[in-house]
């Protein structure tokens, strides 16, 4: 019997409006709240660290069943869609925590 499935969300954010490091962190710091609030889900700063206007980040959220892990991944891809930033690329991938452990 499966024990859950995990699910994960890597996506990249242009933010064209921002001009430093600084106002960049500002940004991240919210879009990440807002992520771990409204999905339950705990997410990442994973690439592009240096640059001011690019991001990447992972956002992984932990679901009894498949169906309700796929659903949090299209709201918080939804979501990102909507802000004032440009989702520039995503991808996900749910699978069961067997899987994921081994």
């Amino acid at each position: 019997m499966t024990e859950g499935f995990v699910g994960i969300l890597r996506f990249e954010l242009h933010l064209p409006a921002n001009g430093s490091l600084k106002g960049k962190r500002k940004v991240l710091l919210q879009v990440k709240s807002r992520l771990e609030r409204r999905f339950g889900a705990s997410v990442a700063e994973t690439g592009y660290h240096e640059l001011w206007q690019r991001a990447q980040l992972v956002m992984v959220v932990a679901r009894r069943e498949s169906s309700e892990a796929v659903h949090a991944l299209e709201q918080a891809r939804g979501y990102l869609s909507s802000q004032e930033f440009e989702l520039s690329r995503s991808d996900w991938q749910v699978v069961s925590v067997e899987e994921a452990i081994g």
